[in-house]
């Protein structure tokens, strides 16, 4: 079980200008958000073949919805020229018309849509994922946050082949990366990004050279089983020990999901929180979405609070802020108090300090600067 930075394997430099069948492949590029940019702008400043651009259509914005803006991958295709493609549904025979005239031999696909069969087996070369987490763990639309907010040590990128289900096709490369204590999203996000625009790379490469040893998912998740029950390792025969290692510190046998983030599920429920993981849902939320609470004054009123960072306090037992109370039998309150500058909340095993929050309707402020302006006397943090 890897816990600490020190066990993580340190990927070499993967990024160099194309080269051999690499070169000649011609590439179309899926992807919409600024995460999958930089695998694209990977590729491009590489000199690998991209003949074309596939991205969510323009998104409405504004006070009025009246103003359209392109997502930043088309920005960035326009910018250097690359056609670009923006079906609004992905079955469209006149879009897949489209897309076969580009001839591509492979197609590569970062934080997009799920893809039809129809298009992702289009290229004979196959069409392969970047995803921000280490499958078979955390599949699904979130990974990142979800491993921070979970309190892992170690992530990482994975490319693998799409098939039918989401986030279970086989393994081409898994590369880990250290999650730090005081990481937040924002942090791991960027990491990622910088790592996973260089496995893109890789695979590539590897891809183009018949170099692939691909690994099922169902294979991992009964080694990691067999490792955590019998204190077994399997022998491989790949070299690729980046695929193989087990990486995430909890076993397959208990896959971490990692499900699209609502305000539902990122309100900070108290109440079921130890100082420890309500300090990592918070950082797993930080900066985007943010996990926010409701900050009811003394006189009453009642305010959404984001909040975007904490500290952990386990030394100021003797001031502690009281228990949660109950309230008409249905809301768990928990009172506030001032403690090292910040606004903070007793929980079973401790005090978890907020340091940086936003209140609904204002500019994003430390603690400090909000206590200058603000009273705690009487307030309290209710779950809703």
């Amino acid at each position: 079980m890897m816990n600490t930075a020190s066990q993580i394997q340190t990927a070499p430099s993967l990024t160099g200008r194309a080269g051999g069948e690499s070169s000649s492949i011609r590439i179309v590029f899926m992807g919409t958000p600024e995460f999958a940019v930089e695998s694209l702008r990977a590729l491009v400043e590489n000199k690998y073949n991209v003949v074309a651009v596939v991205t969510m259509p323009d998104k409405p914005v504004g006070r009025h919805h009246d103003v359209l803006q392109a997502s930043p991958v088309k920005q960035y295709a326009v910018e250097h020229g690359i056609p670009v493609l923006q079906p609004e549904r992905l079955k469209d025979e006149t879009f897949l018309e489209q897309l076969r005239s580009y001839q591509a031999d492979l197609q590569i696909v970062v934080a997009f849509r799920m893809l039809p069969e129809v298009v992702w087996a289009m290229p004979p070369k196959g069409t392969f994922n970047l995803h921000a987490a280490l499958l078979p763990q955390y599949r699904g639309a979130a990974p990142i946050n979800w491993a921070v907010i979970n309190g892992e040590t170690v992530t990482g990128v994975t490319t693998f082949f799409l098939d039918h289900d989401i986030d279970t096709g086989r393994i081409i490369h898994r590369v880990p990366a250290p999650i730090a204590d005081t990481d937040t999203v924002g942090d791991v996000y960027d990491r990622l990004m910088v790592l996973g625009a260089e496995l893109v790379l890789r695979t590539v490469d590897d891809i183009a050279a018949g170099n692939v040893q691909t690994v099922e998912q169902s294979e991992l998740m009964t080694n990691d089983e067999q490792r955590m029950a019998n204190d077994e390792s399997k022998d491989s025969s790949s070299s690729e020990c980046d695929v193989h290692s087990t990486s995430t510190h909890r076993p397959s046998s208990s896959l971490n999901p990692a499900p699209k983030l609502f305000k539902e599920n990122t309100e900070i429920r108290w109440h079921e929180h130890t100082v420890k993981s309500a300090y990592d849902f918070i950082r797993g939320l930080s900066p985007y979405p943010g996990a926010w609470t409701t900050l009811r004054t003394a006189d009453g009123k009642e305010t959404q609070l984001k909040v975007f960072f904490a500290e952990k306090d386990f030394e100021n037992g003797s001031q502690t802020l009281g228990h949660e109370q109950s309230v008409e039998g249905e809301q768990s309150v928990f009172p506030l108090s001032v403690l090292h500058s910040s606004m903070a909340v007793h929980l079973r095993d401790g005090n978890l300090c907020l340091t940086d929050i936003q209140l609904a309707g204002k500019r994003r402020m430390s603690a400090s600067d909000f206590l200058r302006g603000a009273h705690l006397e009487g307030a309290m943090l209710v779950e809703k």
